[in-house]
Order: structure tokens, then C-alpha cells, then sequence
């Protein structure tokens, strides 16, 4: 069941709000820049996220294709979410579940977690290690 969470960078300049299932698998993935970040993301519709403080705040990386855009604060660095339009999901909303700050730890600790090997581009397969991730 979604459920409207609200989030954050560091120090406060990127807030956001965003209607979620954590019971819907996050993601965990391999490829070059998640696995430096050790990101966790829950995906959600453009329609479920909403900005509340600090477009000002963000920059821009991209990488590879270029395909999705990875904002973080330029104060503090955090990631708190990205954008992007994928032809297996089509636009979403990336949130860094790590920067949802209302979440419990109950609730994070009984979200499900999918791998996906994108270092590979093999999104419906899991990497063969992931204790890393």
C-alpha cells in the first residue's frame, strides 16, 4: 500500500515528498556508479513525487547513455533522488530510500530488495554476487 513518505539530503536544502509501497522491491544494482554509491532506490511515478525545497540545491550527473539524470545536493552531495525513462518502466522517479526520513526502521527493514546486474544490462537478472551491493 503507498504510503507518503518525506525525505532529505544531508543537510536539509533538498526535501521532497513521495508516495510509495515499500513492499514493492527496492532496487540494488551492480552497475559502475550504484556500486560506488551503494544506492537503494525505490521507483515511483513522476506523478508520486513532489519537490518541496531546493531545486536551487541540485546538480546534475549522467553517465554511459546519458538516459537518467542523478541529481544531488551541491551543499552536502547526497543523492536523494534521480529521473529517468526506461523502456521496461517508462518514466519514474528514483528515491534514495536511504534518504527517506520518516520511514522506520521496521519498515526498512522488512522492504524486499531486488538485484539487478546493470553493470551487465541484464535488468531481469540478478548479478551473481550481490553481498557487496
Amino acid at each position: 500500500m503507498k504510503k507518503t513518505y518525506h525525505g532529505s539530503c544531508h543537510c536539509g536544502a533538498v526535501r521532497f515528498a513521495a508516495r510509495i509501497d515499500l513492499a514493492v522491491p527496492g532496487l540494488r544494482c551492480n552497475c559502475s556508479y550504484c556500486l560506488k554509491i551503494r544506492c537503494w532506490a525505490c521507483q515511483v511515478p513522476p506523478a508520486d513525487f513532489q519537490l518541496l525545497a531546493g531545486a536551487d540545491a541540485l546538480s546534475e550527473y549522467r553517465f554511459g547513455a546519458r538516459r537518467e539524470q542523478h541529481y544531488f545536493c551541491r551543499h552536502c552531495g547526497v543523492r536523494p533522488f534521480g529521473r529517468g525513462d526506461s523502456t521496461r518502466s517508462g518514466p519514474f522517479v528514483g528515491i534514495g530510500v536511504n534518504c527517506l526520513d520518516d520511514a522506520s526502521t521496521a519498515e526498512l527493514a522488512a522492504a524486499p530488495v531486488r538485484y539487478v546486474d546493470g553493470r551487465h544490462d541484464e535488468w531481469a537478472a540478478p548479478p551473481s554476487q550481490t553481498r557487496h551491493l
